[in-house]
């Protein structure tokens, strides 16, 4: 290969890789903003948390957080990791539905304001 050759694939390489980087690194980053509000400011102990996975979604914001707590296994608690670390909201799984779960039976859901 000629050197304009490897300049246009180092070029095109470049491009493809920059933007997986981008995205996996802001999920990362977005679930340790989660965990580390989860455990300092809200005091849970890494023992109630199941899961917490950054998300980049298709819609704004872009990226989010989704917590899984060890004792409420069909709910997914959303947050939001921009500024301030807010809960947005919550979705349940099938499974979740089919147990019945309601609002009112969530015990870490706390209602953004």
């Amino acid at each position: 290969m000629n050197k304009k050759a490897i300049i246009i694939v180092i070029i095109i390489t470049i491009l493809v890789v920059t933007p997986i980087v981008y995205v996996q690194a802001n999920k990362i980053i977005y679930a340790n903003r989660v965990t580390n509000y989860l455990l300092e400011e809200q005091k849970y102990s890494r023992e109630e948390i199941e899961s917490v996975e950054g998300v980049w979604g298709i819609k704004l914001p872009s990226f989010f957080s989704v917590v899984t707590f060890k004792d409420e296994p069909y709910v997914e608690y959303i947050y939001f990791a921009h500024n301030e670390v807010l809960q947005f909201g919550y979705r349940l799984t099938e499974e979740g539905k089919e147990e019945g779960i309601t609002e009112s039976d969530l015990k870490y859901y706390d209602p953004f304001e």
